[in-house]
């Protein structure tokens, strides 16, 4: 039997016809390289038109690398940045931050369902500096969040305004920021929450490998594209990161399709026979699972991951469809 990942991951989906004609589209003639091409402007054009934003915009491979790059920016070797204990920079980057950012550290902080409580906040803003200690210089967020919960502009505002209020730097992790654009959250408000720095996702978008990174602080942006180049993410022939932004947002896909990934999350939500526990907002579906019922669907076909609360997730995509969710929902049933 063939293993289905249609639900294991939004990544493991193809990519969105849109970005590959962008990317066919860009693949004629001679240009300028490292991101200074027509292209690569373009797609920067774009991406700051989404945020109504004057920010700097470069596009790299992965968000692993956009994520460790743009903190790296953002603290020194000696300093720490907070983030949600279950945030991607914290679980699934291999230490990726602390190597680009030559040591800085992470501190983890709680909250339900992914969103950082501002009470776990406040005490380590609170904390004195001391000499043994990586004290805090900046604050990572995630959008939608890695429960596939969204933020509120305010709920973001009350965790960013402490934290510029004591001069520290904001990251924003956007991997599925498609997703909480189409679940209501407005794209054009981050440039007034703080943010100094945000990864625009496109890979779970349904991109090819891309990133964008757009730089807010125009002091964080000095001398970005060295950075860019040490890191081994600015290549050559940047355009073929960055068309695929281009195909995605000049036609409205990029929210279109994270449209439909949320309503498949929600079919999935209505159709599960398992007790979800965490609110389906994006395109994230998290039920309880026991491990002998997580085995029997693996062994039906369907894989699935247990996830970090021990949840058992399940993601839909720009190319989930609505006879896939209905054959997994089925199988789920004979399974309960």
């Amino acid at each position: 039997m063939t293993a289905r990942y249609d639900f294991a991951s939004d990544n493991t989906a193809p990519a969105a016809p849109e970005a590959l004609e962008a990317l066919i589209a860009a693949n004629t003639g001679f240009t300028s390289g490292y991101g200074t091409d027509p292209v690569s402007a373009r797609a920067a054009d774009l991406v700051r038109e989404l945020l109504d934003a004057d920010a700097e915009v470069r596009f790299v491979a992965s968000g692993t690398a956009a994520n460790a790059v743009a903190l790296a920016a953002l603290c020194r070797p000696f300093e720490a940045v907070l983030a949600h204990e279950h945030a991607h920079i914290c679980t699934d980057e291999t230490g990726a931050p602390g190597f680009f950012g030559h040591g800085l550290g992470l501190v983890g902080l709680k909250g339900a369902s992914g969103r950082i409580d501002p009470a776990a906040l406040a005490g380590p803003l609170a904390a004195p500096d001391v000499s043994y200690r990586q004290s805090p210089a900046a604050l990572s967020l995630t959008n939608a969040t890695e429960y596939g919960t969204v933020y509120t502009a305010a709920e973001l505002k009350a965790l960013t305004g402490p934290v510029k209020a004591r001069g520290y730097g904001v990251h924003l992790d956007g991997a599925r920021l498609a997703n909480a654009a189409a679940a209501g959250f407005d794209l054009k408000a981050i440039k007034d929450l703080g943010v100094d720095i945000l990864v625009v996702g496109g890979t779970k978008a349904g991109m090819t490998p891309t990133e964008a990174v757009a730089i807010f602080d125009r002091a964080a942006a000095r001398r970005f594209d060295a950075r860019l180049k040490q890191a081994g993410q600015l290549p050559s022939k940047g355009r073929f990161y960055a068309a695929p932004f281009i195909g995605m947002l000049e036609s409205g896909a990029f929210l279109r399709h994270a449209a439909h990934a949320n309503a498949m999350a929600r079919k999935l939500a209505a159709l599960m026979p398992f007790p979800v526990v965490h609110p389906v907002e994006a395109n994230g579906v998290f039920v309880e699972m026991d491990e002998d019922r997580l085995r029997a669907l693996h062994k039906s076909g369907w894989f699935a991951y247990r996830f970090l609360d021990g949840s058992v997730r399940f993601m839909c995509s720009w190319a989930t469809t609505e006879e896939a969710v209905e054959q997994l929902g089925e199988t789920l049933k004979g399974l309960a």
